[in-house]
């Protein structure tokens, strides 16, 4: 028997799959986002302990990319719905399954799960004590991080926002393949472990590294460890919207049009 499904048989998954969820009432598309956007902000934190004070960047990289995934690995095994794995839903809506407005009303109500719940773990570590690890350096490295994503440009987030979803949704598509619980956990493991090291931008991750960051700042010794000096004062509300806005709009283009798009003319269904 096969372990994996032929590319065909994972489509028509994808599009059963987007089918489902929008069937789902309003909460539960809410509270499956809070589950999953807690889910992404451990994982991001693990990555945070495990890699932070490797002094060379393309290990560092490498050791985060390999905890990161926990997160999405959790959602797809255990259950729980992530807005840029839910850009998927586009199959349905171009194989006329669903109507738009249901593909993004489920999108919203994911979306603000996820937000809700990437803050609900940023308010538990910052209270935690735990950026103080390290002689401060976990915290430093939080405010570092948020820094550095509230001063990207617009075209700039964006694009990277296309480069990362276009990794997720194929580690979303890639673990619908797979039929064992072992192959789902490599499937997805590897595309996300990727898109981290690459350094592409994830919306909901974002959520997470943003709000730690602009709650890490108010303490002085986690702005001193993050060697960032007058620039952490760019972590503020407008340039955390600033941020999310295109790596948002990045992450439905690089989902809905190249992965949705590409695989809907190849194996769309002919009447």
């Amino acid at each position: 028997m096969s372990i994996i499904r032929s590319p065909k048989e994972t489509y028509d998954v994808v599009e059963e799959v987007g089918v489902k969820k929008t069937h789902k009432t309003w909460n539960q598309s809410v509270v499956n986002g809070i589950l999953a956007g807690m889910f992404i902000a451990l994982g991001g934190y693990a990555a945070a302990v495990s890699s932070h004070s490797i002094p060379n960047y393309s290990l560092a990289k490498l050791v985060s990319g390999f905890i990161f995934p926990v997160g999405l690995i959790l959602i797809l095994c255990c259950g729980a719905e992530l807005f840029t794995g839910n850009i998927l839903l586009n199959v349905a809506v171009l194989e006329k399954k669903i109507k738009v407005n249901s593909m993004l009303k489920n999108w919203v109500l994911v979306y603000i799960g996820n937000f809700i719940g990437t803050l609900i773990i940023v308010f538990l570590i910052y209270h935690s004590g735990l950026l103080s690890s390290n002689h401060d350096a976990l915290g430093g490295y939080a405010v570092k991080v948020a820094t550095k994503k509230a001063e990207l440009g617009f075209s700039v987030a964006f694009i990277r926002g296309i480069l990362c979803n276009i990794l997720v949704c194929m580690a979303v598509w890639a673990s619908y393949a797979a039929k064992t619980a072992t192959g789902k956990v490599l499937l997805i493991h590897i595309p996300i472990m990727a898109f981290i090291i690459s350094g592409f931008e994830h919306s909901v991750a974002n959520m997470y590294y943003l709000g730690l960051g602009f709650l890490a700042k108010n303490t002085p010794e986690f702005v001193e460890a993050s060697h960032m000096g007058e620039a952490v004062s760019e972590i503020n509300i407008h340039n955390m919207i600033g941020n999310l806005i295109p790596v948002t709009l990045g992450n439905i283009v690089g989902g809905a049009v190249f992965i949705c798009g590409l695989y809907y003319l190849s194996y769309r269904k002919k009447a």
